[in-house]
């Protein structure tokens, strides 16, 4: 099989939180004036325990095109095309890997 990998590099950009979480100010982005405030976020960041939200938008995505996703591993999808062929995709947080028989 032919094999791709791919890095994503904006993941958790791409997943919009459930609920209202808040952080302190980032060292180096304090207002002196305002050190007391504190920031809500949008989006959700690396090593949140929210960032499956990355996850969950990846996974509405594949199903939508028609990717049907592993019953014995989650982050396997695969879609068996016209000719009889496979094509795997399989994720790792942020980074792919797509297995196929030709381009």
């Amino acid at each position: 099989m032919e094999l791709d990998q791919l890095d994503v590099k904006s993941t958790f950009l791409h997943g919009d939180l459930d609920e209202k979480i808040f952080m302190t100010q980032p060292v180096g982005f304090k207002d002196a004036r305002e050190e007391n405030l504190v920031c809500k976020l949008k989006r959700s960041l690396y090593r949140l325990k929210q960032s499956w939200q990355w996850y969950k938008s990846f996974d509405s995505f594949m199903r939508g095109k028609k990717y049907t996703r592993s019953k014995y591993d989650s982050c396997i999808y695969y879609n068996k095309l016209q000719s009889g062929e496979y094509i795997y995709l399989l994720l790792y947080i942020d980074d792919m890997l797509i297995a196929f028989k030709s381009i």
